[in-house]
């Protein structure tokens, strides 16, 4: 979505538009919460079950979408194409378990998706892609 809207943003596309009707959940985890959370297993936690690493929340992707617009500066239209699949209707995780160990995430998911844009604008300017 990021490079989607940067490029919109700079041809002056009208619209970008997403596969499936936008109502599908995601929810997000910056990398360097799972970074964190796989050391604080690896110090925290030695059963043999497994356990999910997750934030516990989600948003819609047409949601998202319109959050990456604004934080990439782009005006246009976002819209949806309701022929093309939305896929599962929602992906989260259930983060109780390692909740309870006393991890939670620290990055905002704004938050990440500003420093992954600054990350992404800085290379694209020099031609590297993502």
């Amino acid at each position: 979505m990021i490079r989607r809207f940067y490029e919109a943003k700079m041809s002056g596309a009208p619209s970008v538009t997403f596969w499936g009707t936008g109502t599908p959940r995601r929810e997000f985890l910056h990398v360097d919460d799972l970074v964190n959370a796989a050391c604080f297993l690896m110090e925290n936690y030695h059963a043999p079950d497994l356990l999910n690493v997750g934030v516990g929340e989600d948003l819609t992707i047409a949601e998202l979408a319109a959050l990456v617009a604004r934080i990439v500066g782009y005006g246009g239209r976002i819209a949806f194409d309701s022929s093309r699949p939305d896929g599962t209707p929602r992906k989260s995780l259930d983060g109780s378990r390692i909740h309870s160990l006393g991890w939670h995430a620290q990055i905002p998911l704004e938050q990440g998706i500003i420093t992954t844009y600054e990350w992404y604008t800085a290379h694209a300017s020099a031609g590297i892609s993502a």
